[in-house]
């Protein structure tokens, strides 16, 4: 069998040479199985499932990312557990566990390093991405929450205890952290936008969110939407929206209100607020269709079956169904004409047409959560 990503060529034999099948990796993705520690990896052309790789620890909380040339996948699992899955091979290429509680990763510009955040001990490691091998440990004393991956062989992450944004540079080798104070209460998630300029968490101690200019050489906090929320009666918060879910949409974010049945509408060069649009329940992911024209939104249990579709010019949902009991997370196509969608009760992935809304096909899967396609692989953050 012969697999072909780009630059990346795998010629699998076994004797005398066999008919071949050749398949991109580029069109290809990874289905988060948590119930049973797998991955289910699909074909987004056929939308079929082509193989499993198991033995990836716990995956109650699990993301991954991708090497530069599509072939490789990091998982971050929830025990601790950095896992490098060979997606041509189908197989686990190495398995280390390197703290005992893990709450997502990121991969360096240049392929070369890959960052795991951490709950116990807290802090920072950093890998080889090809063996796995350590690099960098950095200590904080805090949970650390919203890595991502910046320009220049940086990582950017936040402590939830001390309320700090930490950046740390590794582009002359040893990591020089550059530490933010100041950044607001209890920091929960954060994303980087996609130029890599803007840093933006979101804060669960306290109203509004903040932000940081990487492109100034001194940032600074910067207070987004400080009185949000304040004079409202907070609902109980039975699951933290994910920023990496938070939709740029044209000339503006479209942010998940915590606590809230809203969406909230952010000018994306001012960061003032413009609106906001009542939703079906408390958003988790507000996700933009790549062009910008809708943003799709699920939300948290116990209102978890619905997804709705929002247009951004009207700033109104336009759609909504249910495919099923706990809609976890959607994942466009790299051009948008089609949404793939976990729904871990039902044991499915369902995928839809973006434009016409109609059902095209589904995917059996054991508790599906993540879905990662490997188009992820050339955005910064993801």
């Amino acid at each position: 069998m012969k697999w072909l990503s780009g630059a990346v060529l795998a010629v699998l034999m076994a004797g005398s040479v066999q008919a071949q099948t050749i398949v991109a990796t580029g069109d290809l993705g990874l289905v988060v199985e948590r119930a049973s520690g797998s991955l289910l990896l699909v074909d987004q052309s056929d939308r079929s499932a082509i193989g499993r790789i198991e033995g990836l620890g716990d995956l109650s909380h699990a993301s991954l990312v991708y090497s530069p040339d599509q072939r490789f996948a990091y998982v971050f699992g929830r025990d601790g557990g950095l896992t490098k899955v060979d997606i041509a091979e189908k197989r686990v290429a190495k398995r280390i566990v390197q703290s005992g509680n893990a709450i997502g990763g990121a991969i360096s510009d240049d392929g070369t390093l890959v960052a795991v955040s951490n709950y116990e001990p807290g802090g920072v490691r950093i890998f080889d991405a090809d063996t796995l091998e350590p690099v960098a440990d950095i200590p904080t004393g805090s949970k650390t929450i919203g890595l991502v991956d910046a320009p220049g062989r940086r990582f950017v992450f936040t402590l939830w205890d001390a309320g700090e944004t930490w950046i740390a540079n590794l582009s002359s080798g040893a990591p020089e952290i550059t530490k933010i104070t100041g950044m607001g209460s209890n920091p929960y998630d954060a994303l980087i936008t996609g130029d890599g300029r803007l840093y933006i968490t979101g804060l669960f101690g306290e109203d509004g969110l903040t932000a940081l200019d990487l492109w100034d050489p001194a940032p600074a906090p910067i207070r987004v939407l400080p009185e949000y929320g304040r004079g409202q009666q907070e609902l109980p918060v039975y699951k933290m929206p994910h920023l990496e879910g938070w939709a740029r949409a044209g000339k503006a974010f479209v942010l998940p209100a915590v606590g809230h049945h809203q969406v909230l509408w952010i000018d994306a060069d001012s960061l003032a607020e413009t609106g906001r649009t009542q939703t079906h329940g408390q958003p988790v992911f507000a996700m933009s269709r790549p062009d910008g024209r809708h943003v799709w939104v699920n939300f948290a249990h116990p209102l978890n079956d619905t997804i709705q579709v929002i247009d951004t010019l009207t700033r109104k949902v336009i759609h909504e169904f249910k495919p099923g009991p706990a809609v976890l997370h959607m994942e466009f196509t790299s051009r948008g004409h089609e949404v793939w969608v976990s729904v871990r009760d039902a044991g499915k992935v369902m995928i839809y047409d973006t434009r016409t809304f109609e059902k095209r096909g589904e995917i059996e899967a054991d508790s599906p959560s993540g879905i990662f396609f490997t188009s992820r692989a050339h955005r910064t953050g993801l």
